[in-house]
Parts: structure tokens; C-alpha cells; sequence
């Protein structure tokens, strides 16, 4: 009538997963969870009697020892006791979130989660990685190689969404021995819907703020030979005074080609380079043609102005560009990816 969990002489306890005890047909009573060095463990007991949790993580590689009692519903008195062992992890796994605790994001905001290791376990992984939003939003996970994991909506968010992300990893096995060394938390609130579209066809930048047009701007972006991929990116980071590098994408700056400007106001689109950014000399080009080594030229007050109103997590679509297709994976480009390949997709 008396279970003890993890029971009596247990070893390779995960000091992530909580300690339980359960009554059966009675009610429990003093409950006492020690470690070696006569520290208490905090816990609760159920407010229904049928039992006590741990309501603290364990050390690893420590001994602890569990007692309870409980009362029968013949009123007779139980005692039982567990001494236990938790686990000595082969290595040890930090995870790092791409959210700051009370941003403001967009609408297209992915959630990454970035281990510091291969993540064996996978499954193991995605369930200690606990993303709440309220309103309640459909979402799913999605590898990218044996370390990085992202969450995103089947939709955008809708603005005004409050995201809570808990990676409550901290003593939960991750496969072949690994164990999370840290918990991480953060909380954000998704903004204004901001959506711009590039065209290259046009040289125009149109920006839309919660469905309605707001601004159309000329822009610039990739010449022949470096044409700006097509696709849908997603705001990454944003910088003031900031010099663009042609070593980015593998050209030395002294190469044929090869260049380092710096820019005013520049926003990043992707890894590999792809910003809007304040491009005083090809003003004369934007609305006309498209001139830059791939990126999006804007002048100095719109760049100003778009950095300004927008923030990470925000949508901006490059069409008719004559580019490649945006990889999925260059940034935090999660929406070139439909609801169904999202799902089927990784690793």
C-alpha cells in the first residue's frame, strides 16, 4: 500500500526526474527525502493524501535516502524506506535559447533550441523542452542535424501571444550517457503583425503592419551573378554601425569581387549574409535596378525607419529576385517550409 519511487538500492537515478511516494488505500504521512550530507530535499504531499513529490531536482552522482509512512484505511500504521543512487553522467549538455526573457517578437518567431552537444535521444529531448503560449497555438518540432531544434507555430502567432519556453532539461538523460546540464527559461510577447515584401521586379519594398499597408520604399537588391535567394526570412538581429563583409560567403575582401563597407543601420536576414541594411550609394539604383552583392539596399532614412519598426521575429519576403530558393535552414527561415514538410521533415 506503500510505493517508494526510485526504489530501495536503485542505481543511475536521473536527478531530473521527480521522486514519488503513492498510497493505496490510505493516506500518507511524514515524508523525509535526505541526501548523504543531511540535506532535506523539499517535496509535497497530494492534497488528496495518495502520496508525496519531490518538488527539487537531485545532484548527480549522489546518495539519498527516502522515508515515508502512511496511515491504512484500516488506520494501522506503514513505514518504508528507499536509499538510492543517482547517476554519474558520461558528459554533460547545455542548451541555449534564441529568446531574451521579456522581448517583444514577430509573427514569424522561430524557437530554437541549440544543445552544446549531439542530442541522442531526441524524443527524450523534446520532452523536456516545454513550450506554453496563450492563447494555445498548434506548433512541432523539427531537427536540424544532431544538436539544434526549432518550434514554430503551423501559423504565424497571433499578435498579443504570450510565449513561455522551458527548457527543463537539468538531470533528464539525452542518449549514450548525456544528461542537461542547466535549465533555461524565457518569456516573450509576440507584437504588431510586420510583414515586408521585396520585389525585384519592381525595386519596391512594401511593409504591412497587422494586414495593412504602411509604407512602400525603392530598394536594391542582388545583381546578376548574386542574386538575393527568394523566399521568406525571418529577422534575426539588428545592428547600428555594422560592416558588411564579402569573407561572409567566401571572398576575401582584397579578392576580385571582394569587399568591406560599413553601413549605418543593417538588419540580419540570414546566416549566410542576407540583410536590409542603409546603402547611401546605390540610391540612385534603388527603384530601378538591382545592384547590390545580394543583400537589400535601402536608403539611410528607410533603412533607419524599417530598423526601427521592426524586430526580431518579423517577416520579410524576397520575390521576383531571379534568385536560388531561400534555403530553409540559412537563418531562421522556418516558413519556406509548408505545415506538412515542417512535420515530415529533419533529423
Amino acid at each position: 500500500m506503500l510505493a517508494l519511487s526510485p526504489a530501495k538500492d536503485a542505481k543511475d537515478v536521473a536527478p531530473g526526474e521527480p521522486v514519488s511516494v503513492t498510497v493505496k488505500d490510505g493516506k500518507v504521512g511524514e515524508v523525509k527525502l535526505t541526501g548523504a550530507d543531511g540535506k532535506v530535499v523539499g517535496g509535497t504531499a497530494r492534497a488528496d493524501g495518495s502520496g508525496w513529490d519531490s518538488a527539487e531536482p537531485l545532484g548527480y552522482h549522489k546518495i539519498y535516502t527516502l522515508t515515508a509512512s502512511a496511515t491504512g484505511a484500516d488506520g494501522k500504521p506503514v513505514t518504508a524506506e528507499s536509499t538510492f543512487t543517482t547517476v554519474k553522467p558520461a558528459r554533460q549538455l547545455d542548451v541555449s535559447v534564441n529568446l531574451v526573457d521579456g522581448d517583444t517578437v514577430g509573427v514569424g518567431m522561430p524557437l530554437i533550441f541549440t544543445f552544446a552537444g549531439n542530442v541522442a535521444d531526441k524524443a527524450a529531448a523534446e520532452k523536456a523542452l516545454k513550450v506554453t503560449a496563450e492563447p494555445a497555438t498548434e506548433g512541432a518540432f523539427r531537427w536540424s542535424g544532431d544538436k539544434q531544434v526549432t518550434w514554430r507555430p503551423k501559423e504565424y502567432w497571433k499578435s498579443g501571444t504570450k510565449i513561455k519556453v522551458d527548457a527543463a532539461v537539468y538531470g533528464k538523460p539525452l542518449g549514450n550517457g548525456s544528461y542537461g546540464r542547466e535549465d533555461k527559461r524565457a518569456g516573450v510577447t509576440v507584437g504588431d503583425k510586420l510583414v515586408a515584401v521585396a520585389d525585384g521586379g519592381t525595386h519596391q519594398m512594401t511593409v504591412s503592419i497587422n494586414d495593412k499597408e504602411v509604407k512602400t520604399m525603392p530598394t536594391s537588391m542582388g545583381k546578376p551573378g548574386h542574386n538575393t535567394p527568394a523566399g521568406t526570412y525571418t529577422v534575426m538581429s539588428e545592428h547600428t554601425g555594422y560592416t558588411m563583409n564579402s569573407a561572409t560567403y567566401g571572398v576575401p575582401e582584397d579578392a576580385p569581387g571582394g569587399y568591406s563597407t560599413f553601413v549605418q543601420y543593417a538588419v540580419r536576414l540570414s546566416y549566410s549574409g542576407i540583410f536590409f541594411h542603409s546603402a547611401p550609394w546605390s540610391v540612385r539604383q534603388q527603384g530601378r535596378s538591382n545592384v547590390s552583392h545580394g543583400c537589400l539596399n535601402l536608403s539611410t532614412e528607410n533603412a533607419k525607419w524599417l530598423m526601427d519598426t521592426a524586430k526580431k521575429g518579423d517577416v520579410v519576403t524576397v520575390q521576383n529576385s531571379g534568385g536560388p530558393k531561400l534555403e530553409p535552414t540559412d537563418g531562421w527561415s522556418v516558413w519556406q517550409l509548408s505545415w506538412d514538410e515542417w512535420r515530415t521533415g529533419g533529423n
